[in-house]
């Protein structure tokens, strides 16, 4: 059992078709003890939720945007468990405004909104759970693979990007405490948060078309177990990285034709 004896926060947790459901329970089967949080009308959602996992899990309420929060969370696991070992970063939001086709009309306080949420909380969770991470402690973002601009994903595209710079920027800053930052990037999955996805249905397509291994969308425990792996000290080297992009690339088609002139610019030097 890689994470025997672990302690981890993780955050998320809406259903049990989640990715951190389904990270919760591989952790769980793996020997760890896990600590869940929710905020507002989710907090009653996350406690029902848990109840499916095979082991008692404290469930605190934390809205990462409410920084007196966090730090009463902070609180409470220092007193009840003193430290722990690494918490999974599954938070993401953007205002409707921000998505669906309205790039180009978004106004400034909806974008911020996108990122504040689903980027800086990150930097936010980090620096209050930084004096209760144990040497060697391990932070993972959940994260979506943003390489292209995907149709009505929008500003939610461009804060995961941000999310991304992020966890680099991270890994540097809190290395010298031990502590080691990465991201999942996964593909499109069929959870509560994609069903408020415009166009989410033409991704899984565009995905499934693309992806050399094949995905299933109703499956979160591919994603689950990389993320375990980074959780745990079997990837104690790895920090700074945006792991699992299960797609290829679309292909160049102008790189032919640019080859083409290239070498025919490197003909004419030669016989000048």
């Amino acid at each position: 059992m890689i994470l025997k004896d672990k302690t981890f926060v993780i955050t998320g947790i809406l259903t049990d078709k989640s990715i951190a459901f389904a990270a919760a329970k591989i952790a769980i089967d793996n020997g760890a003890k896990i600590i869940a949080t929710g905020f507002g009308d989710g907090l009653r959602i996350t406690k029902r939720a848990v109840k499916r996992l095979d082991a008692e899990i404290d469930v605190l309420e934390m809205d990462i945007e409410n920084t007196v929060q966090v730090q009463e969370v902070v609180n409470q696991i220092k007193e009840k468990y003193e430290s722990i070992d690494g918490t999974l970063h599954a938070i993401a939001f953007s205002p409707t405004e921000a998505m669906g086709g309205n790039f180009l009309n978004t106004n400034v306080e909806d974008a911020i909104k996108s990122f504040e949420v689903s980027a800086f909380s990150l930097k936010t969770l980090t620096n209050e759970f930084l004096p209760i991470l144990k040497e060697g402690a391990s932070i993972v973002a959940v994260d979506f693979d943003n390489s292209q601009a995907w149709p009505g994903y929008d500003w939610q595209g461009v804060a995961k990007s941000s999310l991304q710079s992020i966890v680099r920027y991270l890994a540097f800053y809190v290395g010298k405490n031990k502590v080691r930052v990465n991201a999942v990037a996964s593909g499109p999955l069929s959870t509560t948060a994609a069903k408020n996805i415009p166009g989410f249905s033409a991704m899984n397509d565009e995905w499934n078309e693309r992806a050399p291994l094949g995905w299933d969308t109703k499956n979160a425990e591919p994603v689950a177990k990389v993320i375990n792996f980074l959780l745990s000290d079997y990837s104690e080297a790895i920090t700074g990285e945006i792991a699992l992009k299960t797609q290829q690339k679309i292909q160049n088609y102008f790189l032919p034709q640019i080859t083409h002139y290239i070498y025919k610019a490197y003909q004419y030097h030669n016989l000048s």
